[in-house]
């Protein structure tokens, strides 16, 4: 009689006699065997190689005393494992937070899941979470944003300085080093600052410069200037006004001989720097000159 190794070669080969099948069916683990091989066909990737399984299954069953129970039931523990795996790795990539980015002299428009959309300027971060936004609509902000918010639950954006709270509306939020300003242009905006809210209408501002509550007067405009390539400022001291110019052409400016906390009222355009150069030095009377990188400010 055919030795059991080689009957279950021709086995799996569906290489069997009549007489070699019958001598098959009477080994005293036929059932375990069968349902084994089924679990493999089941579960078998595309390049599955039939050696490979032979020797698996000769090295699990080549005692002298088989242990059928044990046969078909580690492979279902080895499958049961995977999934586990495989529905933990599914359940992390989804709650995974959504990070937005942009560098020097980028700016991009992200669309949130509830419709709202969020327009970012140059050197910006956000920072939500898709899974969790039909409970909680937050998201987190360092640099610069445009917020139209959809009508709904309410919506904070949380930042280092402040969170500003809403409820369908349209609001600058302006997060950078020692600066924090929200300005509201349409809707209602609940500032929240140190633990004490400020109710913002539209036109109103709020605006913290080195610690400083900074009175402002109503903006005007609908929109904030930096969506046109263009950013404007009303009496702001001239460091920030620098800092703003540096993130949209990624440069390095120095200042030689200049008070940087002046304050200074105009603007520059994002998309000529020559021309812009001129429009934050030729009101103070400074001059400037380029060396690689770097741009050197001066007084005349």
């Amino acid at each position: 009689m055919m030795d059991r190794e080689k009957l279950i070669s021709k086995w799996l080969d569906n290489d069997l006699s009549d007489q070699e099948l019958q001598a098959f069916k009477a080994l005293e683990d036929y059932d375990d065997l069968v349902r084994l091989n089924d679990s493999l066909q089941d579960f078998k990737a595309d390049d599955y190689n039939t050696s490979t399984a032979l020797e698996q299954v000769l090295s699990s069953i080549k005692t002298k005393t088989p242990q059928p129970t044990t046969l078909w039931i580690k492979p279902f523990l080895r499958v049961a494992a995977l999934l586990v795996i495989c529905f933990s790795l599914y359940y992390y990539v989804t709650t995974l937070d959504t990070t937005i980015v942009t560098d020097v002299a980028q700016k991009t428009t992200v669309a949130l899941p509830d419709a709202s959309s969020v327009a970012l300027n140059a050197k910006s971060t956000l920072i939500f979470n898709k899974k969790e936004w039909h409970k909680e609509r937050h998201v987190e902000l360092q640099g610069e944003a445009f917020f139209k918010v959809s009508k709904g639950a309410s919506f904070n954006v949380i930042t280092t300085s402040g969170t500003v709270t809403v409820y369908g509306t349209q609001f600058n939020v302006k997060q950078r080093d020692n600066y924090f300003e929200v300005i509201c242009y349409e809707g209602l905006v609940g500032v929240t600052y140190k633990s004490q809210e400020t109710k913002l209408k539209p036109g109103d501002s709020f605006l913290i410069i080195d610690g400083k509550l900074i009175a402002k007067g109503k903006e005007s405009s609908s929109t904030p200037s930096w969506l046109n390539n263009e950013s404007q400022f009303k009496s702001i001291p001239y460091k920030a006004v620098i800092a703003e110019f540096e993130r949209q052409y990624g440069v390095s400016v120095t200042l030689m001989g200049i008070d940087s906390k002046q304050h200074f009222t105009g603007g520059f355009s994002h998309d000529n720097i020559d021309v812009a150069l001129q429009s934050i030095t030729l009101p103070l009377h400074l001059t400037y000159s380029k060396e690689n990188n770097t741009i050197i400010l001066r007084r005349e």
